[in-house]
């Protein structure tokens, strides 16, 4: 892990096109705008690990299940 030490409106380059930079810090809290191209996917890690969760149980479901999915909206 790369530790850096910033102050506020100070920024961090992540390959060309990611940029982080250090809003506001307010005690123990860091306040980051990410400024990425659209097709990089930014989330918080509770958020991403919900959204892989959701993407492997998605990818659980037997073939008879599917059946069920459909008649919710007859």
């Amino acid at each position: 892990m790369l530790v850096l030490s910033r102050h506020r409106d100070e920024s961090i380059m992540i390959g060309d096109d990611v940029v982080i930079t250090i809003v506001d810090i307010r005690g123990d809290k860091v306040r980051l705008g990410i400024e990425a191209p659209q097709d990089i996917p930014v989330h918080r890690q509770e958020v991403y690990e919900a959204i892989k969760r959701e993407n492997q149980k998605a990818g659980h479901i037997q073939p008879g299940e599917t059946r069920s999915l459909g008649n919710r909206h007859r």
